[in-house]
This record gives C-alpha cells, structure tokens and sequence, in this order.
C-alpha cells in the first residue's frame, strides 16, 4: 500500500495525511503559549490524526492547543479557524468550540520550529464532558443530534473562503479513487461488499454529482466530534474539529453521520439513521430529488472508514491490532446495512415513518 498512486495519493498528500509527526518540545510549546496567548501550565500531549493536540491546564482553566501538520498550508489551517469563527459570530448560539485568541486578539499564530518549516498555532477552550460516541443515544436524542447539523449548515450557507475547494480525501464526492485500496482489504468477501458499493455510487451518486446543492460543510460531523449532555435539553453541547471543512455537497454532511449509525442496530440497521435524518430534515429540510443519494453515500463513506484502517495500519504498525479490529467492526455494519433493501430505506425517510417512531416514544 506504501507503494498507492495516482489521484488517491494526491489527495492523501494535499489532506496532510502523509507528514511525518515530527514532535515539538515542551518546553518550546511553552515559551510559545506564554509569549503569544499569555497561557502557562501543563500540557498533555492527546492523540491525532495530523498535526499535534494537546490539552493545556493553566490554573482552573483548560484549553486543547493545535499545532498544524507540516505540510498543511497556511490557507487550509485558516479556513477551519474561519468557519469557526464564522459561526461563532453569525450564529453565536450553535455549540462551537470557542476559539481563545492571541494577546493580539488573533485567532491563530505563526510560529517558526527551527526545522525550515513554520506551523500555525491555535488555542480553543477545552469542551468538557462527553462526547456522543461515549452514549447510547435513544432516538430523540438523536433527532436533536441530526437538528445540529441542520442548523450548522443552514449558518454555513454565505460562508466563502479561498481554501474550501481544496482535495479532500474524506470528501465522499472522491469516493471512486478509492478503489485502489480494495485490493488491500484481506477478506474477499469484504472486497466484494466494497466493489458493490462502488458500483452504487457510480450508478447513482456520480451522474448527479455536477448538479448537487453545493456549500461549505462541517465535513466530520462523528460521534467523536459531538459533546453531548444526556440532561439537557438542547442534547449536543459542542461541535468539534473543523478539519475536514470543505465545499462539497451539501448531502454529504449528514451521510457522514449517517455512515456512524447503520448497521449498528441488529433490529434494524437504519433506524438510527432514521431517527437523525428527522430531526437533520426539521431544521434544514433535504431537497427531495437528493434524498434517494443520501444512503448510498452514506454506504460509500462507511466504505471509506473501513478501507482507510488498513493504510493507516501500515503506517503505524504499534497501532494495527486496534485499527484493523476497527475495520471488522465497520465492515460488520456495512454487510448489515446493505442486506436491507435502498428502496426501502428511502421509501421510509420519505414516509416520515421515522417521525411517528419518534411521536410514539414521546407519548408513552
């Protein structure tokens, strides 16, 4: 896999997944925390996919401070500070993870490692409590899971930025390059489920792609970007991580979610997804000649979850044994959510079968 060409290694090179993790001085992080954001304590380095998180606890406050890949540009780390700051300015009361400034009232900061390269520096108030994946959700908790994000990407529709139409390999509108990572999926019967929703897409996701409503998106609205409090009212309590923001399709938002809820359920492998297209469909209703697209992307980005795990693993081989037992787990849903029929799961979004769940639950 180390040997993967073509447009898929492109777009893994412009998402800065293939940057080496050079590590960053405490001490040094230190010195930049004081002198730019007049921060101090003790940092804890936290796990990331790019780039370097940690979780800063300066007194009685906590921050979680981002240092940006080495091979992200300087406009795609600004376009995930300026979403953010969007939001927070547009539509103060959506949940977003606040940003903290500079001393000179900045977002972020340039800062020089030594090493001929230079990083962008960002603090954000650290979001306590737990995240949505760490909860069973009832279903109209995750109708109100689903309202978020409508009301994300109704407050992202006049968002702009020079950096969103960057390649993005999580972008599903780039699902067909993944297929050069099939062959390195050992199952054949897990190649097989692959290659059949890759033929899905290209049937019916990939002729109507020029034509989709196109926007600014959230890009990774997961379980393990939503902090959620199962005693409040309004349910989602933070939105994190904008780094997969992007201008893509707007259907593709709520398919990424969707791609964490099927297949878990063996009662029914959508329902989940039924309960939070609702409550996404109460705040930012889908166009209804969009709406059949919706599960086959959906299909398509828990493909991507799946397949991604096996690169990932080659790269880190200390972490292997638990990225390949996650792969099992997203291949297990996958087989579970396309053993039910896609005219089936469609003519229920449509029915609303969904909302009468939700309106018989709250009665009883």
């Amino acid at each position: 896999m180390n040997k993967l060409r073509g447009a898929m290694q492109r777009l893994l090179e412009e998402s800065s997944l293939v940057s080496s993790s050079q590590s960053i001085a405490p001490l040094f992080l230190n010195n930049m925390l004081e002198m730019h954001y007049g921060l101090s304590g003790q940092i804890e380095r936290l796990g990331s996919e790019k780039g370097h998180t940690f979780r800063l606890t300066a007194d009685a406050s906590k921050y979680l401070v981002k240092v940006s890949p080495s091979d992200e540009p300087e406009p795609v780390t600004a376009l995930q500070i300026a979403a953010m700051r969007y939001l927070d300015d547009a539509a103060h009361a959506l949940p977003i993870q606040r940003i903290k400034p500079t001393l000179e009232r900045r977002d972020s900061v340039s800062i020089d490692l030594g090493d001929g390269t230079r990083r962008t520096l960002s603090v954000f108030c650290f979001v306590e409590g737990l995240l949505w994946e760490q909860m069973d959700a009832n279903v109209e908790q995750l109708t109100k899971v689903g309202d978020m994000l409508g009301r994300v990407n109704i407050a992202l529709r006049l968002f702009g930025h020079p950096a969103a139409a960057r390649g993005l390999v999580y972008d599903i509108r780039h699902f067909p390059h993944w297929a050069g990572l099939v062959e390195y999926a050992p199952d054949p019967k897990h190649r097989l489920l692959a290659q059949r929703v890759f033929k899905l897409f290209e049937d019916v996701v990939l002729p109507r792609l020029p034509s989709l409503e196109m926007q600014v998106i959230h890009g990774d609205y997961a379980p393990n970007n939503v902090v959620a409090d199962p005693h409040s009212d309004v349910f989602v309590t933070a939105i994190l991580d904008f780094g997969d923001t992007v201008h893509s399709a707007v259907i593709f938002d709520p398919a990424n979610t969707v791609a964490h809820l099927i297949g878990r359920s063996q009662d029914h492998p959508w329902q989940d997804a039924f309960a939070f297209v609702a409550g996404y469909e109460q705040s930012r209703p889908i166009n209804e000649s969009e709406l059949p697209l919706l599960p086959v992307a959906a299909l398509a980005r828990l493909t991507m979850l799946a397949l991604i795990r096996y690169w990932k693993a080659e790269r880190a081989p200390d972490q292997s044994e638990e990225l390949l037992a996650s792969a099992e787990y997203y291949w297990a849903n996958l087989e579970r959510a396309v053993a039910v029929s896609l005219d089936d799961v469609i003519a229920r979004f449509r029915a609303g079968d969904h909302l009468r769940v939700l309106s018989k639950r709250a009665s009883v």
